[in-house]
């Protein structure tokens, strides 16, 4: 394998950057992603637990607006609501700025980009008006400080985050047979969601060697994890179902309800071979192909399986793979990912960010993302966002493209770059001649930075 660092910051960071130097070789890229975290201590974001309090503040707000309905001090306290929803949604966007820096201005972007996946991955959201502020936080505090360690604590770290449980329903989740069951006929009863998503989307995949008594079996295994306003995640053992339950021809349990059981199961089904072949299936097609080398997959699933399931031996395959290294440039980026390495090409500096009101910010840098296809931390499902290059490339999201490439960087940079500079400052070795035909063409800057911007090369990876 012949290393190019162009294309390495290309295709597995954030993009290139005329301030920042690509990496010199993939035990570079290795070495940065076990070291120290820099991107995230100086670019901030909430943790989950504080940021879960302040859904606990929302509500609460919100009853007492409630039950003071046409009553004196209604006024005061749906005010006091309103401003506080207020700052939340501030916050999100204030989040959503922090993490484009990390992007724009990281030496570490495997990293970045890592984080993406994993978060796709392990897709939660808040699904009330308290809850939906809390993706960035759930990134921040269950997914970004595992993607450099075994797959089954990332697994496990998902699984049993509240967001995560509140998102499928899970919290509502008693047995049949529990205690809690026997007293309350309140109780839902049985879900299946996570079950049925841990086997389909996190481990197995679809397709996997599970059947419906699996999901059902593993689903009464799961009875029992369940959220708490003051402590967030919890084990109680009197919604759980009682008894043993089987997963795949393995038996769990069978006498008091503990979550070590529940531990238990998610390792196994982190180090079946099903799951090594699923997860480097999904590594290759996301940083590779949509269509990955059939001996990628394999090689990436045989060090899945020897190491464990440790992610950095997974890595290091997929960064020492020839055939991760072919030089044309495939994968669409999606819409977050191309405007977080235009901002990257331009040099957006840190300051520029952080002087943009909340309502600029959104203007500028999230709400776009909507018209190209991306309602960003909302996706359609728990399968999060297609991996697909036809589900970026529509007439309309491409003209939403090319609406913010010609109006959004005259308002983000510090001085438009001469876009001959600006061509190879944003693709290096992968500016080809029609790009640098657009670059000596353009009747103004502003055009020119649009144009290339634009261009099939920079929209792919």
């Amino acid at each position: 394998m012949r290393f190019d660092g162009d294309l390495a910051e290309i295709r597995f960071g954030a993009g290139l950057s005329p301030l920042l130097p690509p990496p010199a070789s993939a035990a570079e890229m290795l070495e940065r992603l076990q070291g120290p975290d820099e991107a995230a201590e100086r670019f901030p974001v909430s943790g989950f637990a504080t940021a879960a309090a302040g859904a606990g503040t929302f509500q609460k707000l919100r009853r007492q607006r409630n039950r003071l309905a046409g009553k004196s001090g209604y006024e005061a306290a749906d005010k006091a609501f309103k401003d506080f929803r207020r700052a939340q949604n501030q916050a999100r966007i204030g989040w959503h700025g922090q993490r484009l820096l990390r992007h724009i201005h990281t030496r570490d972007g495997f990293r970045e980009r890592l984080v993406l996946f994993w978060a796709d991955h392990f897709t939660a959201q808040g699904k009330t008006p308290a809850l939906r502020v809390l993706a960035a936080p759930y990134a921040e505090s269950v997914i970004r400080p595992h993607v450099s360690g075994r797959f089954e604590d990332l697994l496990i770290a998902a699984v049993t985050s509240p967001l995560m449980l509140h998102y499928l329903d899970q919290f509502r989740s008693a047995g049949e047979g529990s205690r809690a069951a026997k007293r309350a006929k309140r109780l839902e009863g049985l879900n299946e969601n996570l079950a049925r998503e841990v086997l389909e989307l996190h481990t197995l995949g679809v397709g996997g060697p599970y059947s419906q008594t699996d999901v059902r079996q593993l689903a009464e295994l799961f009875t029992g994890l369940s959220i708490s306003r003051e402590k967030g995640f919890v084990f109680r053992p009197g919604m759980a179902e009682p008894g043993a339950e089987t997963v795949l021809g393995k038996t769990y349990g069978g006498g008091k309800p503990q979550l070590q059981q529940v531990l238990s199961a998610l390792r196994d089904l982190a180090r079946h071979p099903a799951t090594a072949r699923h997860i480097a299936w999904k590594l290759a097609v996301h940083f590779v192909s949509d269509t990955p080398d059939a001996a990628l997959v394999d090689y990436l699933a045989d060090r899945y399986q020897a190491s464990g399931g440790g992610l950095m031996a997974v890595y290091e395959a997929l960064l020492g793979h020839n055939a991760a290294w072919a030089p044309e440039l495939r994968n669409v980026k999606p819409p977050f990912d191309f405007v977080a390495s235009a901002c990257r090409a331009l040099a957006v500096p840190a300051e520029r960010i952080d002087a943009l009101k909340p309502r600029q910010l959104n203007r500028l840098l999230l709400a776009p993302l909507t018209p190209m296809g991306q309602a960003w931390e909302f996706s359609s499902g728990p399968d999060g966002w297609a991996e697909e290059d036809a589900a970026w490339i529509t007439p309309q999201a491409l003209a939403a493209r090319l609406r913010w490439a010609m109006a959004a960087p005259r308002r983000l940079a510090q001085g438009l770059p001469d876009p001959r500079d600006f061509a190879d400052a944003a693709l290096g070795g992968y500016a080809n001649e029609r790009v640098q035909f657009a670059a000596r063409a353009a009747e103004t800057q502003t055009e020119g930075i649009g144009l290339i911007l634009s261009s099939p090369a920079f929209q792919r990876r």
